[in-house]
């Protein structure tokens, strides 16, 4: 369902228009990024919005500085991130996550070019291995960063702690290379608690979902794509790999965010097991070439096609 009132895309439309003047560009595809792309948005939700563009004179390309290639901008309620034809491009060609999320978005501010063919193209020739392990590590970091019980290094490092020796003498903490033993009295380390909140909960929680259906999918043959709608893929599709109690965890996450309390502290509601995907995954099984060049090339040619 589209979350976004008729001021704001008036508000979006603007800055889509000042963009254009700022930087010289033309923008071919805007759409909502973020909560709202993905239905969790709450009233106090700002708007992400994704951009892709085309520099007003091509020749930019040949030119030794280049056109710009990446606009990030901050407006008020409205954040944008832009990205250029050819940048744009060569984040599908890897199967980048937040590209192909562009097309897939609900949500659309404009459609100088309808991304319905191009979508298609890559939801059925997308390289499932990449998204896996972009989708793992999303879960794993914010998992580090925003719930772990962790050690703080003096250097600002961060050591997710495991367990507690017996008479609190030691933690053993996770490091990039598996766990080790830190001593208690050691000072270059203090214990802290981060503030694990709603909406960090979720994030994790979809990312891990994602990256374990994916794996379960594909294991079966299929590498069927998350929905981008997180509560449709709660109810259509996480049943085939989740169980209930899991599903029913994320709706709350989710129903929760939606009421506004995503900044509301909650602990750990995602579990540590869960938020780690296996590093490893059978490559014979879950890689593949990706989108092929010449035929990508030939949607992008129509992109371009479309402002010029």
């Amino acid at each position: 369902m589209d979350s976004v009132p008729a001021r704001v895309r008036e508000t979006v439309a603007e800055t889509l228009q000042t963009l254009e003047s700022e930087y010289d560009v033309a923008i071919t595809l805007a759409v909502a990024r973020g909560s709202h792309a993905w239905g969790a948005a709450s009233l106090d939700s700002d708007y992400d919005v994704g951009v892709v563009f085309v520099p007003t004179d091509l020749r930019q390309y040949a030119h030794l500085e280049g056109p710009t290639e990446v606009i990030n901008r901050e407006y008020d309620e409205i954040d944008v991130q832009g990205w250029d034809v050819r940048t744009f491009a060569s984040l599908l060609a890897d199967s980048n996550e937040g590209a192909i999320d562009t097309l897939r978005s609900p949500i659309r501010y404009r459609t100088v070019y309808d991304p319905a063919d191009l979508a298609t193209y890559l939801e059925g020739t997308y390289n499932p291995m990449d998204l896996y392990h972009t989708w793992r590590g999303i879960a794993t970091s914010n998992y580090r960063k925003y719930l772990s019980h962790h050690l703080v290094r003096t250097d600002d490092e961060i050591f997710p702690i495991v367990d507690v020796l017996e008479d609190d003498t030691a933690y053993v903490v996770e490091t990039d290379a598996g766990t080790t033993t830190i001593a208690a009295a050691d000072e270059r380390f203090t214990e802290t608690q981060t503030k694990p909140t709603v909406k960090r909960n979720l994030m994790i929680a979809r990312a891990a979902m994602s990256a374990r259906y994916l794996k379960a999918t594909g294991e079966r043959n299929s590498h069927e794509l998350p929905t981008l709608e997180f509560e449709r893929f709660l109810i259509e599709q996480a049943p085939a790999v989740f169980d209930t109690d899991r599903i029913e965890r994320a709706r709350e996450l989710l129903e929760r965010k939606r009421a506004g309390e995503g900044d509301t502290t909650i602990g750990d509601a995602v579990g540590r097991d869960f938020a780690h995907p296996p590093r490893e995954i059978d490559p014979a099984i879950h890689a593949r070439d990706g989108p092929d060049i010449e035929q990508l090339d030939e949607y992008i040619d129509d992109l371009i096609a479309a402002v010029q």
